[in-house]
């Protein structure tokens, strides 16, 4: 377990592909008002595969976390291998169980990701 609260700390600290993307084809923001979690994703889609992927926003640990590992597992992807993206294969990214109570945390960038995409 400690392992995995390891790998959503470092993530948290320093979160991957977190900034701005100049010249992004595909952009969403999604809030959490019942904690103030907010997340805006921007993709750089030539192709069809995402060429680049980032994030910015604030937030408690596991949505900043979750976000990281989600840009992470879609980046140089085809984007119909990303459009097939469950929640559940989402929530698997952080290695470690979530309680109900912290999902729509855990979930807030791949929120994003699907409004990004027109889902």
């Amino acid at each position: 377990m400690d392992l995995y609260r390891q790998k959503i700390l470092d993530h948290y600290r320093a979160p991957r592909n977190f900034g701005k993307l100049k010249g992004a084809t595909h952009k969403a923001q999604r809030g959490n008002p019942l904690c103030g979690d907010e997340v805006e994703i921007a993709l750089k889609i030539t192709r069809g595969v995402v060429r680049q992927v980032k994030f910015t926003g604030t937030g408690c640990a596991i949505s900043m976390a979750a976000t990281s590992l989600l840009t992470e597992a879609v980046s140089g992807q085809r984007l119909s291998q990303v459009r097939r993206l469950t929640e559940a294969q989402a929530l698997r990214l952080l290695g470690t169980p979530i309680g109900p109570a912290r999902h729509k945390c855990a979930l807030l960038g791949y929120e994003a990701l699907q409004k990004a995409l027109g889902k």
